[in-house]
């Protein structure tokens, strides 16, 4: 079966959801998400957008902040567009119906985070993203020229490599038609051809132990792109956030940025207050230098977790400020009112991936990619707080104006063979795939953590390797399955991290190596693969 549309949609986030609206005045859109449309890392964004919208803040000061964070690999002038962009960029969802926190005289409530020198974060309490994401969702939905097929898996970019070319990497025309697609409701691969396709398909948390993502995000844009031998950059700096709810039933709930912002200190388990130990900037220091000094704490007291101590803010303040924060602690037992919460680091977000230009141009002709799959050049080393969203809409606003340019010049698009599965059958042996995941989860985070070293790399690769040789076994054996290409996904995106890892000998950013524990100008490039 083949489906037929102008533009194709990976993903149901802000970048999108953004994109799709946009492009969907201009043709036939599909959003192809492979669970309901709602669950994506947008979701579960606490705490807002940077953006310049008062007088007392300045664009220069949100770019010096962006390149300090970034550790020297950031690139200023997509800085400087993404964060000149940003008012505008609040603007368009408040058209689309989302609803931000005010103050008291109508104007918009702005929070701090680390890394920031003013109150620049303009969100909705601390469910952010979700209020993004209902505003966008609706206009989606009530847009004539916009499918969106829930449960559908894209499984690979479709090139010339499925028109019988042989296609390298040094290849400098690929093109991208569209994806194959795997229909979980009736177990059928779809094939979906398009004019343009848009990567925004999240990142891949879940290939660390402890996450603050959902369960999809297992890097599957990542690895098409790499498999459709696209380039990608930077992908050693795994932003870990420095506090997650510590419960065994909390599933590494994220306590927002925003707490710290509003005075909550962090503590070890004899009360000491250790940050301004390690930065001036105490607890609103960069979020590499808060996780690893949580780290450093844990490593060397032999401790399970830290404490973030809120109590000096009353129950109403909290309340109003933090509600789902607050119910959701207090469901676990903690009232930040009166206890300070237990919180570990765990996996946040991928400051590398698909490397695009400030209009989502791939090193693929006809792909796009928007979000966090996409490495613009905007956080360098490292991410700073609360950039994420503001980067997904202002791309898909650029990537949406260059996609209905680039669609008006395709003419046609080749005959596309269906997806071949003979010679596979329905394995018994599904305890294999549940296993390796893991295994793979636990490799990554006890070598590819948040601090490493060569030998820890080393082991993590001979690891990961053997694990890419069981699976692409049991793979070329078996017919489609969304787990079966999640693990494999995730697989490739472990490579691609600890080989990204290895290349880089120095520390920078995310990425703290103890071999190599000083930053070196001569390592002051990107990572590319």
């Amino acid at each position: 079966m083949t489906e037929h549309f102008d533009f194709l949609v990976l993903g149901s986030g802000a970048a999108g959801l953004s994109y799709a609206l946009e492009v969907g005045d201009h043709g036939a859109v599909a959003i192809v998400t492979k669970k309901d449309a709602f669950e994506s890392n947008t979701r579960y964004a606490q705490g807002g957008i940077a953006a310049v919208v008062q007088d007392s803040d300045s664009l220069e000061q949100h770019v010096l902040d962006t390149i300090e964070a970034g550790a020297g690999l950031c690139d200023p002038e997509v800085v400087r567009i993404i964060v000149s962009e940003g008012p505008e960029s609040i603007s368009s969802l408040q058209s689309f119906g989302a609803e931000f926190t005010e103050r008291s005289d109508g104007k918009l409530h702005l929070g701090r985070e680390g890394g920031h020198r003013a109150n620049r974060i303009v969100h909705a309490a601390d469910t952010t993203g979700n209020e993004i994401l209902r505003s966008l969702l609706e206009r989606v939905r009530e847009h004539p020229n916009i499918r969106v097929f829930e449960n559908h898996f894209a499984m690979e970019l479709i090139t010339e490599h499925h028109i019988g070319q042989h296609v390298t990497r040094l290849r400098p025309d690929i093109h991208c038609f569209g994806a194959y697609v795997f229909d979980e409701r009736v177990n059928r691969v779809v094939t979906f051809l398009a004019k343009v396709t848009l990567l925004a398909t999240g990142g891949a948390g879940v290939v660390y132990l402890h996450t603050t993502n959902p369960d999809v995000a297992t890097g599957d844009g990542i690895a098409m792109a790499y498999r459709a031998k696209a380039r990608l950059a930077n992908m050693e700096f795994v932003q870990f956030h420095p506090t997650a709810l510590f419960h065994e039933d909390a599933d590494s709930f994220l306590i927002s940025e925003a707490v710290r912002g509003e005075g909550g200190r962090l503590l070890n388990l004899d009360g000491h207050r250790f940050m301004p130990d390690y930065n001036d900037r105490a607890e609103l220091a960069p979020r590499d230098i808060v996780a690893r000094a949580i780290d450093d704490q844990l490593k060397s007291r032999g401790e399970t977790h830290v404490l973030l101590d809120i109590t000096h803010k009353s129950t109403d303040f909290l309340e109003s400020h933090f509600p789902n924060i607050y119910r959701t602690c207090l469901s676990f037992g903690y009232d930040m009112a009166t206890d300070p919460i237990p919180v570990v680091p765990a996996a946040h977000y991928m400051c590398g991936g698909v490397q695009t230009d400030v209009d989502g141009q791939t090193s693929i002709m006809n792909l796009l990619a928007g979000g966090e799959v996409g490495c613009t050049g905007l956080h360098g080393a490292n991410r700073l707080a609360s950039n994420s969203l503001l980067e997904a809409v202002v791309i898909a606003h650029r990537a949406a104006r260059r996609a209905v340019v680039q669609a008006s010049t395709v003419d046609n698009i080749p005959n596309v063979p269906d997806w071949d599965d003979s010679g596979t059958e329905n394995p018994l042996e599904w305890v294999l795939i549940s296993h390796n995941r893991d295994e793979l989860r636990r490799v990554m985070w006890d070598y590819v953590g948040i601090v490493r070293s060569v030998l820890r790399l080393e082991r993590a690769a001979r690891r990961t390797r053997l694990l890419y040789e069981e699976t692409e076994d049991f793979y070329k054996k078996s017919k489609v399955s969304a787990d079966l290409f999640e693990l494999r996904n995730l697989i490739a995106v472990a490579f691609l991290i600890i080989r990204s890892a290895q290349m880089r000998r120095e520390s920078r950013g995310l990425h703290y190596i103890i071999d190599y524990p000083e930053s070196k100008q001569d390592e002051n490039r990107l990572t590319l693969i």
